[in-house]
């Protein structure tokens, strides 16, 4: 089944109260936390990421800055955040150039992605190609495909797709808001998907209590605790 990262985030944000999110869920079973690269401070980011290292969590930054500017920044702030992973961003180049040797997993979005909330635009053989093409490159460890955020097509065809195509770990990021959608995602071949949102909206079963949502979730992956 695949992997559950749970994002410290609503609407492409992260929440104003991340560090105190993180405190209900401690004792969950979760591997992997995350937030966004926008609605906290660095120092905000590096509390987190202390607090979840401290519990033996892997911490993700998910770049969602719309100027190249603003993810350059975001990206070169990773290590001071102490993050593990980096997911997302438009200018893959760019960001292998600045991480590597960081030891930090990089993991861009396949595809034409634009504005914020993010979407992903673009024919299916179009972004499958493009995953083939970045987890070929030297400094690019995975995929950041935002399915169900994409204007037309059927998200799990192009989870299909892209796992085939690409060779390194497909997260599956933005509006996975039930169980069942966890289990085609995981059907699909994705390495693991982020939830945010729909926990905060007491989407999903437990709800609005979030560490009980979280642990919803968990199960549904076979990680309950």
């Amino acid at each position: 089944m695949p992997e559950f990262v749970f994002m410290l985030t609503h609407h492409d944000t992260t929440v104003a109260n991340a560090r105190q999110v993180y405190d209900e869920v401690r004792g969950t079973g979760l591997r992997y936390v995350g937030f966004k690269d926008v609605g906290a401070t660095i120092d905000e980011l590096a509390a987190v990421t202390g607090a979840a290292h401290a519990d033996g969590l892997q911490v993700m930054l998910e770049v969602v800055s719309t100027s190249e500017d603003d993810e350059v920044k975001s990206i070169s702030a990773a290590a001071d955040i102490g993050a593990d992973w980096v997911l997302g961003g438009t200018h893959p180049d760019r960001g292998r150039e600045i991480l590597s040797g960081t030891g930090i997993k990089y993991c861009p979005f396949p595809g034409m992605v634009e504005g914020h909330p993010s979407v992903l635009k673009g024919e299916i053989s179009e972004i499958a190609e493009d995953a083939r093409r970045l987890t070929a490159t030297k400094g690019i460890h995975g995929l950041d495909l935002l399915a169900y955020r994409h204007v037309s097509v059927d998200p799990l065809s192009l989870v299909r797709a892209v796992v085939e195509a690409a060779s390194g770990p497909v997260i599956v990021a933005g509006s996975v808001a039930s169980l069942d959608q966890i289990r085609a995602v995981g059907e699909a071949g994705a390495w693991g998907f982020t939830i945010g949102g729909a926990v905060f909206e007491g989407l999903l079963p437990g709800g609005p209590d979030v560490a009980r949502e979280v642990r919803a979730v968990l199960a549904a992956c076979g990680d309950s605790e």
